[in-house]
């Protein structure tokens, strides 16, 4: 999905459960909105790795309960 779909997406409400908890972990970290505004590809790798590293974290919580 290209990036204007997918923010428009977003916006509506209709991305998956994984591809919503990436952006609002984006929310929490305050980079939401330089991500809407120019993609994922404005993100540092120390700032991309911090949202996997949550999503992942995430993860492992939710299959252990």
């Amino acid at each position: 999905m290209n990036r204007e779909k997918e923010v428009q997406a977003y916006l509506r409400g209709e991305l998956s459960p994984q591809e919503n908890r990436k952006y609002e972990i984006a929310r929490e970290l305050g980079v939401l909105d330089r991500v809407l505004r120019d993609g994922w590809k404005s993100l540092s790798a120390k700032e991309t790795g911090r949202i996997g590293g949550l999503m992942t974290g995430g993860a492992r919580k939710s299959e252990k309960v």
